[in-house]
């Protein structure tokens, strides 16, 4: 049978079709609005939100590091300037995708011809903590056809550009580096703590001396630019300038002419100088040898050059005048007699016999003095002039630990004496308290007696004796050491004095500045061939502080003592006696002597300072008196 053939419905499909039409035209609609929503919510309703971000990513605020203060000497000789180079700087962010800045570094790398270890260095310095889309410096005082190499691939390096800036420079070289210091790149640490307004586009920060100390005062205010910038952040033009404000100029009380001539003196040995005014407390001069070239940190030492330093036997980075610990010895005498006169134990006139040697009662151990023969009977101007172990082991053993710390105190050791120098050490004066806080045990008499000629536990600076003999040659009066002698014109100014030494009888100064001038003019001084020919009078002590323990009864040998194991040599003094206007602390490493070795040191430097061209007294220190010995 057939099957039957089924006709089209045309107007079944016709309403289809105009129902899909419907649908879709009602679901264009929908999207056409939904789109014109979109399009009102974005450029009508979030049109500040937006406008700012189009502008933040057309405009952008860039920092202007200030200019670095500069530091001179107190005659006008600059010793820490700013020097313009051309620097090679990178910017991470705009050198593609994550990771391609290692890339460019190999390329630069490649293109400059350097090593390895500059590679390192390049990417170390890259990977400091650093702030968004702030240009790294990676490599400084590019020459002519170095920057003439990047020009040529500057395609093969997105990010980098040659940027010139201006960079610390120590034209004195190693002369101030241990007063002065330095200054190096911040580290992640630093940038921790540091004000991330005011050190924007600050690569550098004091680290040692006074461009530590004074850091605030040398680095400025940051200054800011708005630029505009094209897609690829190219600046296009400059908006807005806000100048930064350049840091503060800072004089020193150092004497160039003076730090030469102590340096001379030493003649290349180790050890330490400080030269002060007593009437004000102002460093004249300040050495540490051996030294280094400070210029060496500014834009990063190479791994090398710092492991030689670091490495050396002789340690030329470590400040021996602030951060060297040694036993004063027999320099802090002096102190030691203005302790025993104002606390009543002893007079002027108080004799102690020495036959070379002093015992404790009912102890059989025998202290001995420096002469094993003995000085007889000895007085307090004999004691000073003589350096009579016998005679301060006794004053010593009077006063009691007690005392003799707390006069000691007074004196400046064991506490830092300085106002403006970071690195000082605070030194050690022992008590009974601290030794049964440090080694758990009782104090013993014994102690108290070495304490006396400045050996045992003591422990101070070179700073230290200068600042104590000061305070003699100041009659008690506190000015405490400082190396700024103007901060753009004013002095500094000390927060926190320190209290006078005020004794009960004043003449008690000039007693003991007596026996410190018979020290140097006495017939019997210890130290009269230094003070030969002198236009005008010193008082001095001398001191030899021990290395390693001399057994009972054996005398020092130097044959049998390695060079560095022998006596430190030491001395102190201040001139002219009557009206002191320098105090000078000397302390040579291993020079065995104070007498022959520090002595003669101590002179080169007053007479460098006190005297003009033709070996005259200057006349603003007084009328040349040639100075006379006198019988003890």
């Amino acid at each position: 049978m057939p099957q039957q053939i089924r006709l089209k419905d045309h107007e079944k499909d016709a309403r289809l079709v105009r129902n899909r039409v419907v649908v879709g035209a009602v679901a264009v609609v929908l999207l056409v609005c939904v789109l014109i929503a979109r399009l009102y919510y974005l450029q009508v309703i979030q049109y500040d939100y937006h406008s700012t971000l189009s502008e933040n990513n057309r405009v952008h605020v860039q920092p202007i590091p200030p200019t670095r203060g500069l530091i001179f000497d107190r005659n006008g000789v600059i010793v820490a300037d700013n020097r313009p180079s051309f620097s090679l700087v990178m910017t991470r962010e705009r050198a593609g995708n994550p990771g391609k800045w290692q890339e460019v570094l190999d390329v630069i790398v490649e293109v400059l011809e350097l090593t390895p270890d500059d590679r390192a260095l390049f990417e170390k310095r890259m990977k400091q903590g650093r702030r968004p889309f702030e240009p790294v410096p990676i490599l400084f005082e590019l020459n002519e056809e170095q920057i003439a190499r990047i020009a040529v691939n500057q395609f093969r390096l997105p990010g980098v550009e040659v940027a010139a800036q201006l960079v610390r420079h120590y034209p004195q070289g190693a002369h101030f580096a241990h007063s002065v210091g330095y200054v190096g790149r911040i580290n992640e640490k630093e940038l921790k703590t540091l004000d991330p307004v005011n050190y924007s586009g600050t690569h550098h920060i004091g680290k040692t001396g006074i461009e530590r100390f004074y850091e605030p005062e040398l680095h400025g205010q940051v200054g800011y630019e708005e630029v505009e910038t094209n897609a690829r952040g190219r600046v296009l033009r400059v908006l807005k300038r806000t100048d930064p404000k350049p840091g503060k100029d800072i004089v020193l009380s150092l004497d160039i002419k003076l730090q030469e001539a102590a340096e001379q003196a030493l003649g290349g040995r180790r050890g330490a100088i400080v030269a002060l005014d007593p009437r004000t407390g102002e460093v004249l001069a300040m050495v540490s040898q051996p030294s280094f070239d400070p210029n060496l940190f500014v834009t990063g030492i190479s791994f090398k050059a710092y492991a030689e330093l670091r490495d050396s036997i002789d340690r030329p980075l470590f400040n021996r005048v602030l951060r060297g610990l040694y036993p004063p010895g027999s320099t802090i005498k002096p102190a030691v007699a203005i302790a025993g006169l104002d606390s009543g134990v002893v007079t002027a006139s108080s004799r102690v016999f020495d036959p070379g040697y002093y015992q404790l009662p009912n102890y059989d151990h025998k202290y001995r003095n420096w002469n094993r023969t003995g000085d007889g009977w000895v007085d307090l101007d004999v004691a000073i002039m003589r350096s009579n172990d016998t005679y301060f082991y006794d004053l010593a053993h009077k006063m009691g630990i007690d005392r003799l710390s707390s006069y000691m105190n007074k004196f400046g050791i064991g506490q830092k004496v300085s106002l403006d120098m970071f690195e000082e050490s605070p030194g050690l004066m022992p008590s009974r308290e601290w030794k049964r806080a440090t080694r758990r045990q009782a104090w013993f008499p014994g102690e108290t007696l070495i304490l006396g000629i400045g050996q045992g536990y003591m422990q101070t600076t070179p700073l230290q004796l200068a600042q104590a003999t000061a305070l003699i040659a100041n009659k008690g009066v506190w000015n405490r050491p400082h190396l700024a002698k103007t901060i753009e014109g004013q002095p500094p100014v000390d927060e926190n004095p320190m209290d006078n030494i005020v004794l009960r009888d004043k003449s008690d100064w000039a007693k003991v500045t007596h026996g410190m001038e018979q020290v140097m003019h006495g017939a019997r001084g210890t130290a009269r061939k230094a003070a030969i020919g002198s236009q005008y009078r010193i008082a001095g002590k001398s001191g030899t502080a021990q290395v390693v323990a001399i057994k009972q009864g054996e005398k020092y040998d130097r044959n049998k003592l390695q060079e560095r194991h022998r006596d430190h040599a030491l001395f102190v003094a201040f001139a002219p006696a009557e009206d002191p206007k320098i105090v000078v602390s000397v302390m040579v490493e291993n020079g065995e002597s104070g007498s022959g070795v520090a002595a003669p040191v101590v002179r080169q430097v007053m007479d460098a300072w006190l005297l003009d061209e033709n070996g005259r007294l200057k006349p603003e220190f007084g009328p040349a008196t040639v100075a006379q010995e006198t019988a003890p």
